[in-house]
C-alpha cells in the first residue's frame, strides 16, 4: 500500500484545514488508518484513527472535539478535518495504515506510512 498525504498549509489560529490520505496499490478495505503528527523536537503523537469496515474512530486527547477522521471507500481516501486550529497543532502530519479490523493508535503497530504534510498554524 502506498499512501499519499496532502492538504497541509498555513492557516491562522481558529481556522480549518482538511488533510487527505489517498491509498494506491490496493483499497483500504480491512485496514485501520491513522493520523499522527510530529513537531520539531517532539515525539510523534497520535492524532486519530479509523477502522475502515467498522467505522469506529478514536482521537488523541489534544484534538478531541476539534478534529474528525472519516473515510471515502469509493476514493480510497481517509480525511482528517481539523477545526479550531491552535498554534500547538503546528506539525508534520503523517497518515499510516495497518491491515487489521480493530482500532490502532500506536505508531509502532502501523505497517505503511505516507510522506507527511506540513501544517502551520499562526497566532
Amino acid at each position: 500500500v502506498q499512501l499519499q498525504a496532502s492538504g497541509g498549509g498555513l492557516v491562522q489560529a481558529g481556522g480549518s484545514l482538511r488533510l487527505s490520505c489517498a491509498a494506491s496499490g490496493r483499497t483500504f478495505v480491512d485496514y485501520a488508518v491513522g493520523w499522527f503528527r510530529q513537531a520539531p523536537g517532539k515525539e510523534r503523537e497520535f492524532v486519530a484513527s479509523i477502522t475502515w469496515n467498522g467505522g469506529s474512530t478514536d482521537y488523541g486527547d489534544s484534538v478531541k472535539g476539534r478534529f474528525t477522521i472519516s473515510g471515502d471507500n469509493a476514493k480510497n481516501t481517509v480525511y482528517l478535518q481539523m477545526t479550531s486550529l491552535k498554534p500547538e497543532d503546528t506539525a508534520v502530519y503523517y497518515c499510516a495504515a495497518r491491515r487489521t479490523y480493530g482500532i490502532v493508535t500506536t505508531a509502532l503497530l502501523f505497517e505503511y506510512w505516507g510522506q507527511g504534510t506540513q501544517v502551520t498554524v499562526s497566532s
